[in-house]
């Protein structure tokens, strides 16, 4: 008996904790049927926010694709615009420095035809000093041949002169010695 009511005791025990285990299993089921909702609850809330987060981002984006398209599109109408006015003041430069060489050769042709006209000028009076000096040097040349002449004819004529007076004094001597007897 005593196995009887130890074993009942034990069948009870064993039915109790049973039991016991059976609530414990209902309330773990509650508990995790509880935590499902819940997850599925904060699973749907972070779902919802990630949508709205997306959406938000996705708004974000086509605003700043936007934004860049705008800038992109501003960005080449001023590159457009620098690049006319750089070509127009290219094109003026351009102008401008066909005007300066221009001007550069007729002042280098009008210098050329100074220089030419100057050059010309100075060998024609070149030629005619050297044309004077030429002549001049043939008049002192004949002067001095002229004059060598006057002076040689002069000296022959002196010369002739002294002769004729050396042989006049000698004929005055021989004059003077045959009527002055010794």
């Amino acid at each position: 008996m005593k196995d009887v009511n130890t074993v009942s005791a034990a069948e009870s025990n064993a039915l109790a904790e049973v039991r016991d285990l059976q609530r414990a299993v209902i309330e773990l089921r509650g508990e995790l049927e509880k935590y499902r909702i819940s997850a599925d609850d904060a699973a749907q809330v972070v779902k919802r926010e990630s949508a709205q987060e997306i959406a938000q981002f996705k708004a974000t984006i086509a605003e700043l694709r936007n934004e860049l398209e705008h800038s992109n599109i501003q960005r080449e109408q001023e590159v457009q615009r620098a690049l006319s006015g750089k070509q127009d003041e290219i094109h003026q430069l351009k102008k401008t420095a066909e005007n300066f060489r221009a001007k550069v050769e007729a002042v280098r042709m009008e210098k050329d035809s100074t220089v030419q006209a100057t050059h010309v000028a100075y060998t024609g009076e070149i030629q005619q000093l050297r044309a004077m000096a030429a002549t001049l040097r043939e008049q002192l040349e004949t002067a001095g041949f002229d004059k060598e002449n006057a002076v040689q004819a002069e000296k022959l004529r002196a010369d002739g002169e002294i002769a004729q007076l050396q042989g006049i004094i000698q004929t005055m001597r021989l004059e003077i010695e045959r009527l002055n007897p010794r």
